[in-house]
């Protein structure tokens, strides 16, 4: 699904220019102009921007600059541990999903695999600029390791949580709660998606 933000597109051209995008005249009629970051393309039309690529996340991040509240879900997924692995996330607000997605990451175990998910989320509500989030996730071990609860004996989680607690300083104010997997469905329901694709 691509994002479409219904803006004036003249102001979103602004916005884009002050974040030093280049912006270029649109290839039809019906478009106004277009710009490529981040691995993905805006097009701009009378009162809309469509945006187009893998990962739309940054330039809508550009775009949108309103800051606000996000509830921000994870999860991680691995078949065997370590085994092939993918993660999922969703970014929500009161206006519904802001942007959602799953990926393969190779081979992982679980709770590398959650890690990963929880950074990946963090990234996306980050370059969305939403100033707090409220994240929740199912993997008790992640969210009280991150919480300093738990201790991080391995290494490679340890690393993992260094980045994770780097990444919340982007925001002015986090939560990081356990839920119960079901609460946290639709981010699972991602991973599992990016998974099963070959």
């Amino acid at each position: 699904m691509m994002p479409v933000i219904e803006c004036d597109v003249d102001e979103a051209r602004d916005r884009l220019t002050a974040a030093d995008i280049e912006v270029e005249p649109g290839n039809t009629d019906h478009e106004r102009w277009r710009a490529e970051y981040g691995g993905a393309t805006a097009v701009a039309y009378d009162d809309k921007v469509v945006i187009q690529g893998a990962d739309p996340s940054k330039l809508q991040g550009v775009l949108r600059d309103d800051g606000g509240r996000a509830h921000v879900y994870f999860d991680g997924a691995a078949r065997g541990n370590p085994g092939p692995a993918a993660v999922g996330w969703v970014v929500v607000t009161s206006d519904g999903i802001v942007a959602e997605g799953g990926k393969r990451i190779g081979r992982a175990t679980n709770n590398q695999a959650e890690y990963e998910a929880l950074r990946q989320a963090l990234e996306v509500a980050a370059n969305h600029g939403f100033d707090e989030v409220d994240v929740r996730g199912d993997s008790e071990l992640i969210v009280k390791q991150v919480r300093g609860e738990y201790d991080t004996n391995d290494p490679e989680l340890r690393e993992y949580r260094i980045d994770v607690r780097e990444l919340l300083t982007n925001f002015e104010d986090w939560s990081l709660s356990h839920v119960p997997r079901e609460i946290n469905d639709r981010a699972d329901e991602l991973a599992n998606e990016a998974l099963d694709d070959d």
